[in-house]
């Protein structure tokens, strides 16, 4: 079986995909990184060559917008595997290419269209049929929230409960990057997803309510009580849909004043709309114009001192009695980016993202059709967080922060 992959997307995360392969040649041969500014990728090869790193990268331009374009270049390089760490406007366009070229597929956040915050899996899920009929394989939302939290949730199923009741994904930043305001991931894309209004399961239904409106303190694990807020999060459409049991399903996220401060300001005078604009007789968007003058995400990496900490908080039974369980990665930005010159929302995004890869390429997790992470067995993925940089903790029966 071909170990070759085509890794598309030059930012923060496609960055951290890159050079965690190139460390892993027992499981990647080969790895072209394509890209539309083909300079970005240039940079990423040059530093893999001046950190030793095993497997070499070739690059490639290429308009993920394009299919035809994307098609020629899976066709030419007959990779195993493609992974896809673009814009999630762009996912349908590479899911097509790789049903037309013959090539299997992960990714790390599901599609939204472009002129609409909208957060759903139906549209990849609708390719079910397709990918099936062609004995092609896809994989989604294989980073970490999406992604690990699922394998979390995945595992605490398997392990510690006959029936899984509340599940909270709890999720903490608490890193200072020492700009004034800076998002940790692609800005258009963050900023859509928290201006959204708030959305999660109950009861067999979706509780909808405004932005941020939900929110309490929650303690993590070696940073303390950050207030923490209700978001929904697409793995919330994917873990009520797998984990049937589930009575409450919540996503929550923290965020500090000062962020919170600059958002409503730029709420305010229309800078986060995605709505055209007319400016100087061109159609501009308010959210493009914003993420262009904002830092780069990738670029936060070297001073970013503090940790993140995500995990999974769950309630239900075991055995005919009440029990809970808490498992969560700490993950600390300086050892990112002494490892792979990242910051750490970047590479807790990466990582998940290659060992999916290693799993589909060795046959662990193997299917035709399309997948989310939750739909696999979660020992081994568990077993290479532990190997590859993003080790686990756990706590069994303890009282957790939430009402039940």
């Amino acid at each position: 079986m071909s170990k070759k992959i085509v890794i598309i997307g030059a930012g923060g995360v496609g960055n951290v995909v890159v050079k965690k392969c190139a460390m892993n040649p027992a499981s990647f041969s080969e790895i072209v990184l394509a890209s539309r500014t083909l300079a970005k990728c240039d940079a990423i090869a040059a530093e893999c060559v001046a950190i030793g790193l095993p497997t070499a990268v070739k690059t490639r331009q290429v308009d993920a917008d394009n299919v035809p374009e994307l098609v020629a270049l899976f066709k030419e390089e007959k990779p195993f595997l493609v992974i896809n760490v673009a814009l999630p406007y762009q996912d349908l366009t590479i899911m097509d290419a790789c049903l037309e070229a013959g090539v299997h597929y992960l990714d790390t956040a599901n599609y939204e269209p472009k002129d609409v915050a909208k957060f759903e899996y139906s549209w990849q899920w609708a390719y079910q049929d397709k990918f099936k009929k062609a004995g092609l394989m896809a994989l989604l939302g294989c980073g970490f929230d999406p992604g690990v939290t699922g394998v979390y949730t995945a595992y605490a199923n398997k392990h510690y409960f006959d029936e899984m009741h509340y599940l909270d994904i709890i999720d903490c930043n608490a890193g200072d990057h020492g700009k004034a305001f800076a998002t940790n991931f692609n800005p258009e894309i963050n900023i859509r997803e928290i201006t959204q209004k708030g959305k999660y399961w109950e009861n067999g239904e979706w509780i909808e309510i405004e932005p941020m409106s939900i929110h309490k303190p929650i303690d993590y694990p070696n940073i303390g009580p950050k207030e923490s807020y209700v978001l929904y999060h697409e793995e919330l459409e994917s873990l009520t849909k797998n984990f049937p049991t589930l009575k409450r399903a919540r996503f929550w996220m923290t965020f500090g004043q000062a962020y919170l401060t600059h958002l409503e300001v730029l709420q305010n005078v229309g800078m986060t709309s995605i709505a055209p604009i007319k400016f100087n007789g061109t159609d501009i968007v308010p959210l493009e114009f914003l993420k262009a003058v904002l830092p780069e995400p990738g670029t936060l990496g070297e001073n970013y001192s503090g940790q993140t900490s995500i995990g999974c908080q769950i309630k239900g039974i075991k055995d005919g009695k009440d029990a809970t369980y808490y498992v969560w990665n700490n993950c600390h930005h300086a050892d990112c980016y002494k490892e792979v010159q990242a910051q750490g929302v970047s590479y807790t995004t990466g990582v998940p993202a290659m060992i999916g890869a290693s799993l589909m390429i060795d046959g662990s997790w193997f299917a035709p059709g399309v997948f989310n992470v939750e739909e696999f067995n979660p020992d081994p993925f568990m077993e290479l967080l532990n190997i590859h940089g993003l080790p686990w903790d756990e706590q069994h029966n303890i009282t957790l922060p939430h009402e039940y």
